[in-house]
């Protein structure tokens, strides 16, 4: 996910690696990179250039603090990259920023217009909103208003039906605008204190599209009126919401299918074009996979330094905290078997996709694109072909039991044993922990907490991948410097 836009900041970061000084020469060197990046993510020529400027004032005018104490009295240094980095951070959230993810409320019940062209997913972000709403402790209803398009109405009533949520459907020959009236009515006379309006998309914007949707907004007065695009348009997303926003009030954008967005122009572009900002992100195809849009964490994911923010949020609202609370204490005393880390590891799963979950981990971005999905479902098949004792107590598994376990599984036997070893290399580190002994586990180097070796992707006595990529950036750093030298030498 903004594979382009991460890759340019990356960079621009490894060019100005051991700069002393954040001169016009090296400030302009990181910046072409930026630059680069950012058109190819297809953004918007005049953002890009206000953003390049206000970077560039920044770097240039405000004075490094080499030296930080923090609360602690620790004193920490400041490299001019870092400060380099943070100043691109807060001019990425400013940019796309700030926002209120808050549904607006008409007359105690949160009303929802959904518009949008054909196909960028409107059906599925209306069932999804009602999913989010529901965890919010809402009781919604969709309303099917779509009636052009082939199955449509099916397609909402279906989705109602997987997350219990009732679709309120026209009769037959009924148009839109009389379809959300009804609705709306029915809305106020029951329990209902939420409704979503799917409302008809088409392949353009047009006439005929804008009229109807305008005397859906008069006659229903939605409180929240949010336009759906899909980031795979980039430049024409925001064209799109230019377009729309000049004809409605827009309160807000739901951005679909970021998840497979390399570029991100549209996710960058479209506030600062529209003034109108992104509320919701959709990621994924399954029915929770809408998330709150916070402009600082998109900004650390695109820096490449992740989204922990976001991502302990997201593993709140799959983890049962009383539960979560005993098994973190066993972990900490180091009394958990194989069992135990397979539960931990699908607790993991349902927060989406491994590839997306190691992306939002710092300093595991270049990791990601190497974990495959179904490192889990490995995993899985090695510790279902062991015994109950085996599950509890892996450190009885020999060669025999691992072979056994292998032909069991389908797997190889060096995965039995690669897993026995990250797995109890991890006890020993947690149990570690648990009785304070931090300096022995800070001592494990980068091998010993490898996640993606955990899952079964070991690596024998290899450099884990982090090392390598450290190799190489450190390897770059010192390129960049001779260049430079020769640079100025010439």
């Amino acid at each position: 996910m903004l594979e382009t836009l991460t890759r340019g900041f990356t960079a621009a970061r490894e060019r100005l690696a051991g700069v002393r000084e954040l001169d016009e020469a090296a400030i302009d060197e990181a910046l072409a990179s930026v630059r680069r990046s950012l058109l190819e993510a297809d953004v918007d020529y005049a953002v890009v250039k206000d953003f390049l400027a206000r970077v560039r004032e920044r770097a240039l005018g405000e004075k490094v603090r080499t030296r930080v104490r923090d609360a602690r009295g620790r004193v920490h240094r400041i490299t001019p990259d870092q400060h380099f980095v943070r100043i691109c951070q807060q001019e990425l959230e400013a940019l796309m920023g700030p926002v209120d993810t808050s549904l607006a409320r008409a007359a105690g019940a949160v009303s929802v217009m959904l518009v949008g062209l054909q196909g960028v997913g409107k059906t599925t972000v209306a069932a999804k909103l009602a999913r989010h709403l529901q965890a919010k402790g809402r009781r919604p209803l969709l309303v099917a208003a779509d009636v052009y398009r082939p199955a449509a109405v099916e397609q909402l009533v279906a989705l109602g039906e997987r997350i219990g949520v009732p679709v309120h459907v026209g009769r037959p020959g009924q148009l839109p605008p009389e379809i959300c009236e009804e609705a709306r009515d029915r809305v106020r006379g029951s329990d209902r204190n939420a409704v979503v309006y799917d409302t008809a998309g088409r392949l353009a914007v047009d006439e005929e599209l804008m009229q109807e949707l305008e005397q859906i907004h008069r006659r229903v007065a939605p409180a929240n009126t949010l336009l759906v695009c899909d980031a795979l348009m980039g430049r024409d997303a925001v064209n799109v919401a230019r377009e729309f926003a000049s004809r409605l009030t827009l309160d807000g954008l739901v951005l679909t299918k970021l998840d497979g967005d390399a570029r991100g122009g549209a996710a960058l572009a479209v506030k600062a074009v529209t003034g109108v900002p992104i509320k919701f992100l959709g990621t994924g195809e399954a029915l929770d996979r809408l998330e709150a849009f916070r402009p600082d964490g998109l900004a650390s994911r695109i820096l490449g330094m992740g989204d922990i923010v976001g991502l302990v949020q997201d593993f709140e609202q799959v983890v049962d905290e009383k539960e979560a609370e005993e098994d973190a204490e066993r972990l900490l005393k180091g009394h958990f078997g194989l069992d135990d880390m397979l539960k931990q590891l699908k607790t993991i799963e349902k927060m989406g996709p491994l590839k997306e979950i190691f992306a939002r981990l710092p300093g595991m971005g270049s990791l990601a694109e190497q974990v495959e999905d179904d490192q889990i479902r490995r995993v899985e098949a090695l510790i279902y072909s062991m015994t109950p004792d085996e599950r509890r107590r892996p450190e009885i598994i020999d060669r025999s039991r691992g072979t056994r376990i292998a032909r069991g599984s389908g797997r190889k036997y060096s995965e039995v044993r690669d897993l026995i070893q990250r797995f109890t290399k991890m006890r020993e580190m947690m149990a570690s922990l648990g009785s304070g002994g931090l300096g022995r586990l800070a001592g494990a180097g980068p091998g010993g907490a490898d996640p993606a070796a955990l899952l079964g992707g070991g690596g024998g006595g290899r450099r884990s991948q982090p090392a390598r990529n450290r190799s190489q950036q450190k390897r770059k750093r010192k390129q960049a410097r001779r260049d430079r030298k020769r640079s100025r030498r010439r």
